[in-house]
């Protein structure tokens, strides 16, 4: 079984029947559409790019005698604006499901929206205990769990939602999370909530052939910091060896394909989403951690993908001393692929030499794609660390330290400590900066 077939049984035996992925899918959107109700929104990208692919979706509604309203999508990170924007149009149309038809940001603010539209402020005041002037906002849902406290006391379903993704990126199509950004302040936060999987998604990867370079490129950057963050804290986790598998096949899948897919190779544009895929799927056995957590602060200076392939080798040597195993897996790839010297014995190393010679081989990487590989060098400044610093200590992101290998406790001053090193290496690339907790 090669690599891509290995990829679709991971993700069938996963989603079963209620995930369609491949190439020419996008009509199986009306049939999802159809099992839910006669009346559907809408919300999907105002490009001329995307308008070919909404028309085909929209003849698909039109043969399963679905009616349907449009709704423009989310903007990149979603803005709060946007998300109120699309909650506004729900709440009106009141439909039978919810169509996103987007990436990451769109798909977010949809699942963010239905949620706002499924409970009264009231109701939200009374069982989370918030004061009326923030219970018809989003900020009361940050944090884990909270959609689900909200549904078991009111007894009150979400509008089904069809996730019809199309970047091979954030696969939020298949995740239970939803990311919101304050443009005021610069910051996401995260609702977390099983809750908010979208029941139906498609992905047809062809959808992403003639996608821009750098939208390529940052998703696939984001599909491998989903697989390599959840791996590094899976240790000692009865997923580990789940984690493993698919972090191995996801790597192999991404790395050895990304370049032939900026060319628009159908096979390895196929490839990538199967990667990326299976990266949505290691976020749902796991959690991401410190790069994510990080990438969150940046959101005013890099893409989030370009955020995270900058923070991945840093932490990678934050976390060597808990990771070996994870180290000696994911480096003969990098090694195979020309990123490690060939000459290096990676099972002579130290844990520290194997996690820097690890974060190097994804640096080099990185380089190859053009990426920058400090924060510096991305245009972020001392007032981006400060802001990392302070997100670090706010409870609504504490899953993000509890995710990882390496547990901070910013009670302790951990954050200051230890964390606040990692940054200064990651605006410098000065790796010595790092302070591991066995140091």
């Amino acid at each position: 079984m090669d690599e891509k077939q290995e990829a679709r049984r991971i993700l069938e035996g996963w989603k079963g029947s209620s995930y369609v992925f491949g190439l020419n899918v996008l009509r199986k959107a009306g049939e999802f559409a159809a099992e839910f109700g006669d009346e559907t929104i809408l919300v999907g990208s105002s490009s001329k790019w995307a308008q070919k692919h909404l028309k085909e979706i929209m003849d698909s509604l039109d043969e399963q005698g679905v009616s349907y309203n449009i709704v423009r999508g989310a903007r990149p990170n979603c803005p709060r604006e946007d998300l109120y924007r699309i909650a506004l149009q729900i709440a009106n149309y009141r439909p039978d499901s919810v169509i996103a038809v987007g990436g990451g940001s769109t798909i977010d603010g949809v699942k963010a929206a239905i949620v706002l539209t499924t409970f009264r402020p009231s109701e939200v005041s009374d069982v989370l205990g918030v004061n009326w002037d923030v219970a018809g906002m989003i900020d009361p849902y940050f944090g884990t769990g909270i959609v689900t406290k909200m549904k078991e006391a009111t007894g009150r379903d979400l509008t089904p939602m069809i996730a019809v993704q199309t970047a091979a990126s954030s696969a939020a199509h298949l995740t239970k999370y939803s990311n919101i950004t304050d443009p005021i302040v610069g910051q996401k936060k995260l609702i977390v909530d099983e809750a908010i999987t979208p029941p139906r998604a498609v992905f047809d990867y062809g959808v992403t052939i003639g996608a821009p370079r750098d939208l390529t490129l940052d998703g696939a950057l984001d599909g491998i910091a989903h697989l390599w963050e959840v791996f590094m804290g899976a240790t000692g986790k009865d997923y580990y060896e789940e984690s493993k598998r698919i972090t191995t096949l996801g790597f192999k899948l991404i790395i050895k394909n990304l370049k032939d897919a900026l060319k628009d190779d159908v096979d390895a544009r196929v490839a990538l989403g199967l990667g990326t895929d299976l990266g949505g799927y290691s976020i749902m056995i796991g959690g991401t951690n410190g790069p994510h957590l990080g990438s969150f602060s940046l959101v005013d200076v890099l893409t989030h993908g370009r955020a995270c392939a900058i923070l991945l080798p840093y932490y990678t040597v934050f976390f060597s001393p808990s990771i070996r195993d994870q180290l000696l897996t994911v480096g003969p790839i990098l090694q195979d692929e020309g990123f490690i010297s060939k000459d290096a014995d990676l099972e002579s190393l130290s844990d520290r030499e194997l996690g820097e010679t690890v974060a190097k081989g994804m640096i080099e990487f990185n380089k190859s794609l053009g990426f920058p590989t400090t924060l510096k060098e991305a245009g972020a400044t001392q007032a981006h660390i400060d802001r990392m610093l302070r997100a670090a200590k706010d409870p609504q992101l504490k899953m993000k330290l509890l995710n990882m290998p390496v547990p901070l406790d910013p009670a302790a001053g951990d954050i200051e400590k230890y964390m606040k090193g990692v940054l200064e290496a990651a605006f410098t690339g000065d790796l010595s900066k790092i302070t591991t907790k066995e140091e």
